[in-house]
């Protein structure tokens, strides 16, 4: 039987099927959280969001599907471009399968596979290798549209700062009257906590030869240049690759190690027992885990690498990290072990690091988070690791905990869905194959905590809810009138 063509009509089939599963499974929820205003009036969110890319948008529709609804969502991007997905990501595909089902939260018809098939087929759906990049961040697009998330675009938050009443206050870059909500979670990615991780002898050499792969690069510029990329990961062969197919006359990539790495650790080992097994760990064994995998390093994919080795132009350094650099007739010099040599423009694919002294707008915050440094010491000598002992230590609902107890309590409030969370729950607010077990996570402990704090709200209802299920007609005398005593 030849498949009939796919299209706008399918897509919204595909939607009206999603809405008929949300009413079978009785979601959202109906609203349970009292509202909450201030003495001047002023109204407040249950949960402030910050990040709208793939995390923030799994993190808002949990808890609005657990019946928590007054959730402000809020970016610094323009509309459509949350995330890296068309800004700094320079990849063709996305390294995921594209079988995972992503932030679908468990609902089928909101995975990227349905909202793929309701436009080109199963037929598409099987000649589809991975994903592209673009494409998912349209799919991204579609998922808050159909699950009815309202961000606020173009609003940087200048500053987060607690209140006496118990509240937290997000004041606005751009002066408008600030954000003030119950629980805060802050959705902000790799670089939420910190910055792009780059030597300090790269920053002292002058800006208009270098930059980090998280930041806008003119690859146009690099026609005929000779360009450089520090890194052996996915984002350095990415980088790469985009300055090659730009026209640059050479590419260099700069290796410390002597091989590239070949086998993705943790993704080799992925299960449900890790992603919920995970948290569950010995402070020591969570180490470990993660010691060994950032050792062994992730590979880059092997489409990225292909990218880059079929240019005549690219040549692979191993061996080679770089020691310093000096400018020298225009370009830069690079000194390797190996060789000293000009470039005209080198790019730094060398990761983030979580340093919340970076992080202007967390200023009040950061003396009083506790990291893994403050509580924990490896084992054993050759365990140790900057990036692991600055990761932040996090409650069992996302959630940051005082360095000094008393303190601060309002970090109690301030939720940590990104990337620097990996140490204290796993890979379940960054990547792609576990954030619906994430967000979920999030949402159900942030309800629980909501329920709490309200118990007195919550109770008076249950004393005053007198909607009787008999009517007093079944049996009469089986039925006390009320006030009376049986």
């Amino acid at each position: 039987m030849q498949q009939r063509n796919s299209g706008p009509a399918d897509l919204d089939a595909l939607e009206a099927e999603l809405r008929r599963d949300l009413e079978r499974l009785e979601l959202p929820g109906k609203p349970w959280v009292p509202q909450r205003e201030t003495a001047e009036g002023r109204p407040v969110a249950d949960v402030a969001v910050v990040g709208a890319g793939m995390c923030g948008l799994a993190a808002a529709a949990a808890l609005r599907l657990l019946g928590i609804e007054r959730v402000r969502v809020l970016d610094r991007a323009p509309a459509g471009g949350e995330g890296p997905w068309v800004t700094f990501a320079r990849m063709e595909t996305l390294r995921s399968p594209k079988t995972l089902a992503g932030p679908a939260l468990g609902l089928p018809a909101l995975t990227f596979r349905a909202w793929f098939e309701a436009q080109r087929g199963a037929e598409g759906w099987e000649r589809l290798g991975k994903i592209p990049r673009a494409m998912w961040m349209d799919y991204l697009g579609w998922y808050r549209r159909v699950m009815g998330i309202a961000v606020e675009n173009d609003v940087p938050i200048a500053s987060v700062r607690p209140r006496e009443d118990g509240l937290i206050a997000l004041e606005l870059a751009d002066g408008a009257e600030d954000v003030l909500c119950r629980r805060l979670v802050l959705a902000t990615g790799r670089d939420g906590l910190g910055g792009p991780a780059v030597p300090r002898f790269a920053q002292r050499a002058d800006r208009r030869f270098w930059a980090h792969s998280a930041e806008a690069i003119d690859f146009a510029a690099l026609r005929g240049r000779r360009v450089g990329v520090v890194g052996a990961g996915a984002s350095a062969f990415d980088n790469a690759a985009a300055a090659l197919e730009a026209g640059c006359a050479s590419l260099d990539m700069l290796v410390r190690r002597p091989a590239l790495p070949r086998v993705n650790k943790f993704t080799g080992i992925g299960s449900p027992g890790v992603v919920e097994g995970f948290a569950g760990l010995p402070d020591e064994w969570k180490w470990r885990f993660l010691h060994h995998v950032l050792g062994e390093q992730t590979p880059p994919p092997r489409d990225s690498v292909l990218r880059v080795s079929r240019r005549p132009n690219a040549r692979l350094r191993l061996s080679s990290p770089v020691l310093s650099l000096a400018e020298a007739e225009g370009a830069l010099r690079v000194e390797t072990p190996r060789d000293s040599f000009l470039l005209d423009f080198l790019v730094f694919a060398t990761g983030f690091r979580a340093d919340l002294a970076r992080r202007s707008e967390l200023a009040l915050l950061a003396p009083h988070v506790r990291l893994w440094r403050d509580r924990f010491a490896p084992p054993e000598p050759g365990l140790e690791n900057d990036e692991l002992a600055d990761s932040p230590d996090l409650a069992p609902d996302y959630a940051f905990q005082e360095r000094v107890a008393g303190a601060c309590p309002a970090l109690a409030r301030v939720h940590c869905f990104n990337h620097p969370a990996t140490l204290s729950h796993g890979k379940l607010s960054g990547d792609i194959p576990a954030v619906s077990e994430g967000a979920q996570r999030l949402a159900r402990a942030i309800a629980r905590s909501l329920f709490v704090e309200d118990r007195e709200h919550h109770f008076a209802r249950l004393q005053a809810f007198d909607t009787p299920e008999l009517l007093g007609d079944e049996w009469p005398e089986a039925v006390q009138p009320p006030g009376v005593a049986a």
